[in-house]
């Protein structure tokens, strides 16, 4: 009632590992709506009576001015919890548009499944804007986010890649276990997605 459903919204978005998305809790993010207006309602009852009683609402130091005020601040730790949700969940979102490609179908469909269409509409929308700007500049930004100790990586294949894609500097197949030298550009946004890994010696 005094802020513990926000409190329990933030606990359970904390409790995911750091930068991953756990699904969108809507049935915990409704209860905390459900108390802000609860707390909303509460609080105007008391302002009512304390105007029925002909006492200052804004001077008056009775039990429904404290009462009131509780109420207040539940209502505003409440709404603060909820934006703080929603932001440290963008936040997430327009991350994965760096780090894992442009492209909605580019997201591993267990993320997709975690995103409301509420956030799928954003990220889209974010890398409208990254796609306009790179454009305009001519500088693809979201390829080499750790300066590169060499151009080329040898790199495996972990999953089906359909064949005859295009690279900047050939036409290769990849078949699954197969390895190949590449340009880090190129595999970047494989590597994000899953579909190859980086070969260290």
């Amino acid at each position: 009632m005094y802020g513990r459903k926000g409190y329990q919204l933030l606990k359970d978005f904390a409790s995911g590992e750091k930068g991953q998305l756990k699904p969108f809790n809507s049935k915990l993010f409704d209860e905390t709506i459900e108390e802000c207006d609860q707390n909303h309602h509460l609080m105007q009852s008391l302002m009512r009576k304390m105007q029925q009683e002909d006492l200052d609402v804004q001077n008056s130091r009775n039990a429904d001015h404290y009462g009131a005020l509780i109420h207040h601040l539940s209502l505003m730790r409440n709404k603060r919890c909820l934006m703080a949700y929603v932001y440290n969940r963008a936040e997430i979102v327009r991350d994965l548009a760096w780090r894992v490609g442009l492209e909605l179908l580019d997201l591993p469909s267990e993320i997709q499944e975690k995103l409301t269409s509420l956030e799928k509409e954003y990220f889209k929308n974010h890398s409208v804007t990254l796609k306009s700007y790179m454009g305009k500049v001519g500088i693809e930004l979201n390829v080499d986010m750790v300066p590169p100790k060499d151009p080329y990586i040898k790199v495996r294949i972990l999953d089906d890649i359909d064949e005859g894609i295009v690279l900047s500097d050939k036409t290769t197949n990849f078949a699954r276990h197969s390895m190949h030298f590449l340009k880090r550009t190129d595999a970047e946004p494989y590597i994000a997605r899953g579909q190859m890994e980086e070969l260290t010696d």
